[in-house]
């Protein structure tokens, strides 16, 4: 089948392959499917968002190159996204991130031409960086001239992007969506599926997959390692109604899944790809026999090799813990050497 032409980078944003993966989940009488967003041209399913966002404001001349200036908060995917566009337009960008951004993202915005502000400080009553990243961007945006906010958690385009997401999923596997594992973050890409799913009335179940410590379905806010997944303030976007469960998953778990995912199939998934494994593997004994079930993944592993996937990342911040993918009789070489480390 030939290659799909394309007029610039921005049109190859969508289209994403859905994979069938027959191994994660080996003993499970089900079949699961992920959509694989690494392959948008960014590395992630923010660009559906940063384009749906800035596309109609550039079309119209609202956003003019060599004028106009974008400014956001970003945990680092979306920044990408929005500096892929933001360059290919000739428009100057301004992320504002945090010191939990990984360092691939923060690498990649400045290649894509973008300025990057770091915030090193928590807010002093929350303990979390969202707050504090916000209130730099409304000083930027109310400070710059020609400034423009997309503002992702607030922005129906956010959501209004992710219908096309389900779409390409419904017409994949002809309207057999079962369960859709959708992590959350700015509860755009549920919140988009979701009402796809609703309009067209299919016997979707779609399960919110949050993070241990996110404040988005009421719960208190806690210090959390992985970005993208949760948040610590809960997003004009979110509608608890959207979703029909929801499933918490700790950082610890997010990380056994990429590893067990990488393992089996061979897919190098980011954190909250691994989250929405571990949600299904949470959900197995209640899924029908027969099911299909879609897992959303975000976002790739190569953003995530100083964290995720580092043994001594992993061992510094949960200890030895290899045994929660490690397949039963597999040997441990790292260990066989008591110079070679925690042998994860």
């Amino acid at each position: 089948m030939p290659g799909k032409l394309v007029r610039g980078v921005l049109e190859s944003i969508g289209d994403t392959p859905l994979v069938e993966l027959e191994r994660i989940l080996p003993e499970f009488p089900v079949r699961v499917f992920g959509k694989m967003e690494r392959f948008n041209p960014g590395g992630s399913i923010k660009d559906r968002t940063a384009l749906a966002m800035l596309r109609d404001r550039i079309r119209d001349g609202a956003l003019e190159a060599g004028r106009s200036v974008v400014v956001e908060s970003t945990s680092g995917n979306l920044g990408v996204g929005l500096a892929q566009v933001c360059l290919y337009h000739g428009l100057r960008l301004v992320c504002v991130v945090d010191a939990r951004t990984t360092a691939r993202n923060l690498a990649a915005m400045r290649a894509l031409g973008a300025e990057v502000e770091v915030v090193t400080r928590p807010d002093p009553e929350t303990g979390e960086f969202l707050p504090v990243r916000l209130r730099r961007v409304r000083e930027l945006a109310e400070t710059l001239p020609h400034a423009y906010w997309p503002n992702q958690y607030a922005n129906p385009l956010n959501p209004g992007a992710h219908e096309q997401t389900m779409r390409e999923i419904d017409r994949a596997l002809d309207g057999r969506v079962d369960y859709l594992f959708c992590p959350v973050s700015t509860f755009g890409t549920l919140r988009g599926c979701a009402d796809y799913v609703r309009g067209r009335g299919l016997a979707t179940t779609v399960v919110a997959v949050d993070a241990v410590g996110s404040a988005i379905f009421g719960g208190p806010p806690a210090p959390r390692l992985i970005p993208g997944h949760g948040a610590s303030v809960r997003p004009a976007l979110a509608d608890p109604a959207a979703a029909d469960d929801v499933v918490h998953v700790t950082d610890l778990e997010c990380v056994a899944a990429c590893r067990r995912l990488v393992r089996r199939e061979a897919v190098l998934a980011g954190g909250s790809s691994g989250a929405a494994v571990a949600a299904l593997e949470k959900l197995a004994g209640t899924v029908p026999r027969g099911s299909h079930c879609v897992l959303i993944f975000p976002d790739g592993g190569d953003r995530y090799l100083d964290s995720i996937y580092s043994d001594e990342w992993v061992f510094e911040h949960f200890g030895e813990v290899s045994h929660l993918w490690k397949e039963p009789g597999e040997n441990t070489p790292e260990m066989a050497d008591e110079n070679s480390g925690p042998g994860i």
